[in-house]
């Protein structure tokens, strides 16, 4: 009697990954092919085999094999094709199984895709090449092995960019450039530091992701995604609507752009999702995959369009079955959309409305992985999902608003998780970045600046804030906030990381000097001056805080007295006659006017001219100016080799340099040439640097000048510890920034230990704190 024949066997290479997402999309691809009398086989790394106990009990056979060696996998495959085990279909989900799945096909001669068109798609770069050369609009992108190929990649073409790891998915380790100081930042966060790289043009448009199957080698789109991601400098999608709301020539258009490039791509079997970009100029191709796209698309799919069976189709067409799947479908007639949630960073102590959610009956898929006890992470990459809502509407926009309401109606209690900060554990980071209009505008003499954005960097143990750093950056300023938030995180962590032997080193050692140390070392990196200022100030806050001291006396400067400020009057505004210092902004045409009413005054005089006068400009102004004997002039000239015939001419006035005054050789020049100097922590990089600029303009005589930008209150007191070391202070630049109300004075209240904070009192109570 002959045996009965062996039925027909699926081999699923790659199985599921841990998330909760690849699960359930390995599941249904296994419940298709059992539907369809299939016997199953699931291969997969061992661990992940074990983690992932749904999908080998949703197969009849798995296997450890490791899809990670494409030609190990095929090698195995065919091995058991000799022993009489050869599968009729062999078939992937995961992104990086796609390889092996290829390989494995070729080496049985079963249905599937070149390995060499399945090497260049994931291979982002070559992909890249690949469609520019078949005519389709591409970004520029270059593969760099270190941040100086990088950097001549960024000088030589138009940015902004993206730094991305050159194979990887969920988002992990991309992120947004805008200049060479954002790169070490961005290349901190590459998954794989030592691997080469890419740098690609920032494509701005609205980005769309297409959706589909090959039938019989041909391309059949099945719905256009509309995508909504994470502001850079992440790029974490948090939200899908499916189908696009596109008028119906642009979805066509895009439907044969992505079939031609696919057709181009020399790709004919499975699924695939391609993102792209609609921009002012047109489509712009981005990644292409042989793979279903994330983010629930697997089950919006069908229910856009019912009956449809994205593998089963798949299955039918590879073993000759008919596949009822017209050549150009028409738009769906339902919509549905994904929602990603996105809990504050903490403990969670309560979760309310779940319940309410999971019953809802337009809820195609509800899932939340966090409960009380449970810890909340960051939103940095796929990874840190939480859970999702997926809802099914009649129309695009009725989805997308349903799944953001169900979503927002989930509320979370959090507290931060209890900590003692010895030093011994590694402190968590968080940056944030919030746009903030200034309470007035400020005009000055190439530009009005109206917002500015508030940038905050904690340091926290277990959720309690163990040090805090807080500027503000303005791009009239050349002060990218986001890239400056992405370069300070970075900074922060390799610190953070670092062990703080000073905490447990011999007594009288330097409490501060590994920091100085590793911020020099920042610098020398190509790490921006705001970057390392907001690191400096969340480190030195944490320092000081375990000394038990503010931040001045940890560094053995003179106790802080009253800060006597100039009263700084933007171009534009009227002359105050309170007696006060006034520093009048100048630099524009109506130079000339502004000194004039200048005459009489009896304030001391600080005059700002921002670089803004040439010979013949200080030539026609060198009377008034002689007559008016400011107290201070500011950066009068663009051109240095007027400055000694200045000093001449103005005996008693200080001359100072600001503009461009950002390192030890600078402040080494401004004395010089100047003899003074404008410091601001900003440019120079925090207080470390400055205090060494001011001490050797000290010794050397100089006159010394203490300046800031528009900066929020803990910035300017941070500066102002510094003011017992100069003769000048201009440290008002908050007034602009916050509700505090302008006054001619403030003291720090150094009352608590840590960056002191600004009091108005007359006297601002202290306590006595012992000296280290």
């Amino acid at each position: 009697m002959s045996a009965a024949p062996h039925p027909r066997e699926l081999l699923l290479i790659g199985g599921g990954g841990e998330m909760t997402l690849s699960v359930d999309v390995a599941v249904q691809a296994l419940e298709q092919a059992r539907a369809r009398g299939l016997r199953t086989h699931v291969t997969n790394r061992a661990d992940t085999l074990a983690a992932t106990p749904a999908v080998t009990a949703a197969a009849d056979t798995a296997t450890a094999v490791d899809f990670a060696r494409p030609g190990d996998t095929a090698d195995w495959a065919a091995g058991r094709a000799t022993d009489g085990e050869r599968p009729a279909l062999v078939f992937g989900v995961r992104e990086m199984a796609q390889e092996a799945v290829a390989a494995t096909a070729q080496a049985l001669e079963l249905p599937g895709n070149p390995p060499a068109a399945v090497r260049r798609i994931r291979t982002k770069d070559a992909c890249r090449a690949a469609l520019a050369a078949a005519g389709f609009r591409q970004p520029a992108v270059r593969v760099c092995r270190d941040a100086s190929e990088a950097r001549a990649f960024l000088a030589a073409t138009a940015g902004p960019w993206v730094v991305k790891p050159r194979d990887g998915a969920d988002s992990a380790g991309v992120r947004k450039v805008t200049g060479p100081d954002d790169l070490p930042a961005a290349l901190a966060q590459l998954p794989d530091r030592e691997a080469p790289f890419l740098v690609e043009e920032f494509v701005d448009g609205r980005e769309f992701s297409v959706e589909g199957v090959f039938v019989g080698g041909s391309p059949r789109v099945l719905a256009v995604t509309a995508k909504e991601k994470l502001p850079p400098p992440y790029f974490v999608e948090i939200g899908h609507v499916l189908p696009a709301d596109l008028p119906e020539e642009t979805r066509r258009s895009v439907e044969e752009t992505v079939t031609a490039a696919l057709t181009a791509l020399e790709l004919c079997f499975g699924l695939f999702h391609v993102e792209l970009w609609l921009t002012a100029e047109g489509i712009v191709l981005g990644e292409v995959h042989v793979r279903i796209g994330g983010g629930w698309i697997h089950r919006m799919l069908p229910h856009v369009r019912p009956g449809l069976e994205l593998y089963g189709t798949v299955y039918d067409d590879a073993l000759g079955l008919p596949v009822d799947l017209p050549t150009a479908l028409p738009a769906p007639e339902r919509a549905a959309a994904a929602r990603y949630f996105a809990p504050p960073e903490g403990r969670v102590t309560a979760v309310s409305g779940w319940d309410a959610v999971r019953r809802h009956p337009a809820v195609l898929h509800a899932e939340l992985r966090v409960g009380p006890g449970d810890v909340v992470p960051g939103f940095r990459s796929g990874g840190d999902r939480v859970g999702a809502v997926v809802v099914g509407a009649a129309t695009p926009a009725e989805a997308r608003e349903l799944a953001r309401e169900l979503v927002a109606s989930v509320r979370f209690t959090v507290e931060p998780v209890d900590a003692v900060d010895t030093g011994d554990d590694v402190p968590e980071v968080r940056v944030d970045l919030e746009p903030r209009p200034l309470t007035s505008s400020f005009r000055i003499s190439h530009m009005t600046i109206e917002t500015v954005d508030h940038l905050r960097l904690r340091l926290l143990q277990g959720g309690r804030t163990v040090g805090e750093g807080e500027i503000t950056a303005d791009s009239g300023y050349g002060q990218d906030g986001p890239a400056i938030a992405a370069e300070a995180e970075a900074l922060a962590r390799t610190l953070a990381a670092a062990r703080d032997d000073s905490h447990h080193g011999a007594d009288g050692a330097d409490p501060v000097a590994p920091l100085r140390a590793a911020l020099e070392k920042a610098a020398a990196d190509g790490v921006g001056a705001p970057a390392r200022m907001l690191v400096e100030m969340a480190f030195l806050d944490r320092a000081a805080r375990r000394a038990g001291v503010p931040v001045w006396r940890l560094l053995g400067l003179p106790e802080p007295g009253r800060v006597r400020l100039l009263h700084t009057v933007p171009i534009g505004e009227d002359i105050p006659l309170d007696g006060r210092p006034l520093k009048i902004k100048l630099g524009g045409a109506d130079d000339e006017q502004i000194l004039r009413s200048l005459l009489g005054v009896p304030a001391p005089l600080i005059l700002d001219a921002n670089r803004g006068w040439d010979r013949q400009d200080w030539e026609r102004l060198r009377p008034l100016l002689a007559e008016l004997a400011p107290a201070v002039l500011e950066d009068p000239v663009r051109d240095p080799a007027l400055l000694p015939a200045i000093r001449a001419a103005l005996p008693g006035t200080a001359v100072v340099l600001d503009e461009g005054i950002a390192t030890a050789g600078d402040a080494a020049f401004a004395v010089g040439t100047a003899g003074g100097l404008n410091v601001k922590l900003m440019r120079f990089g925090g207080i470390l640097p400055a205090l060494d600029a001011l001490t050797d303009a000290t010794e050397k005589g100089a006159a010394r000048m203490l300046g800031c930008f528009l900066e929020p209150p803990r910035a300017i007191a941070y500066a102002a510890q510094l003011a017992g070391l100069c003769d000048w202070s201009d440290l008002d630049g908050h007034f602009w920034v916050s509700d505090d109300r302008p006054v001619p004075s403030y003291g720090l209240d150094s009352d608590a230990p840590g960056i002191p904070r600004i009091a108005y009192t007359p006297e601002p109570a202290r306590r006595e704190v012992a000296a280290i």
